[in-house]
């Protein structure tokens, strides 16, 4: 298994070069087809921009069209001289989430933007915990702040014996395959409880493909977890951090559990979420 189409979503915001960037340097290490997907949600307008004497529709349309323009033309200078196997540009017209799911059916990993910054990005505050839900790929979530010039040779693994989990360790081979090392980090673990102790089940599993994990068990049961493992990542100098988005439903939305939500909000390096 390889990452053979990785599918990075374009916006407006700031940061997106900097996300682009790092889609580059994966296509390039995985010798994959990137797809640089210009998808928003709506025109957000600065407030200094002014319209001119048009009207507000025409001249949103307008600024939309000049963004599309700017951003093709900076995510093509970017793959000109990085030597891909492959790369293409694509726009779509729906919104930012329905876009995105609709093109990751045939891509491998997708690279979004962490929330959190207003920096007029054109997508809404829940779009990247939508396509989490609904794209049923592998997300890469990028920091909104920070570089990162390596990607996965730390890896730290958040284990519960859970679906989400399950999945994202199993997304994340090709990233484990080329990991100089890996933790697998276990917090408060139950007695019992199968899938409970990651060395006896997990990481055997694991070594079968040829991935070989150290696990590490922490009683932390009066800390908060996402933050635990944050700081337990810091700890282990991860570049990495593979794990399940926890939720659960309410009328038909998925509402991120606690440690899923605090590692969204507060991640420091990027963070590779199934679910």
């Amino acid at each position: 298994m390889s990452y053979k189409t990785i599918l990075v979503h374009i916006d407006a915001g700031k940061r997106c070069p900097a996300r682009v960037e790092v889609a580059i340097a994966l296509a390039r290490q995985y010798d994959a087809h990137l797809i640089g997907l210009n998808a928003l949600t709506a025109v957000e307008l600065p407030g200094y921009v002014q319209a001119g004497g048009m009207s507000l529709v025409e001249f949103k349309r307008r600024y939309a069209d000049e963004q599309v323009e700017r951003a093709q033309a900076a995510f093509d200078k970017a793959v000109s001289g990085a030597t891909l196997a492959s790369a293409e540009w694509r726009t779509s017209a729906l919104n930012a989430v329905d876009a995105v799911t609709l093109h990751a059916h045939y891509a491998d990993l997708i690279v979004l933007g962490q929330p959190g910054l207003e920096d007029y990005s054109g997508v809404g505050s829940g779009f990247a915990e939508h396509v989490v839900r609904e794209a049923s790929r592998p997300v890469l979530m990028v920091p909104y702040v920070g570089a990162f010039a390596s990607i996965g040779k730390r890896i730290l693994i958040g284990w519960k014996a859970t679906r989400e989990a399950i999945r994202a360790v199993t997304d994340a081979v090709p990233f484990l395959h080329q990991a100089e090392a890996i933790r697998v980090l276990v917090i408060d673990p139950k007695a019992g409880e199968h899938g409970a102790m990651p060395d006896v089940d997990i990481a055997p599993y694991l070594a079968r493909h040829g991935v070989n994990v150290e696990v590490y068990v922490d009683h932390a049961a009066q800390n908060d977890v996402g933050n635990e493992i944050l700081s337990r990542a810091a700890d282990f100098g991860a570049d990495l951090i593979v794990m399940g988005a926890y939720g659960h439903s309410r009328f038909r939305e998925m509402v991120l559990g606690g440690a899923s939500r605090t590692i969204i909000d507060s991640m420091t390096v990027p963070v590779l979420l199934s679910n």
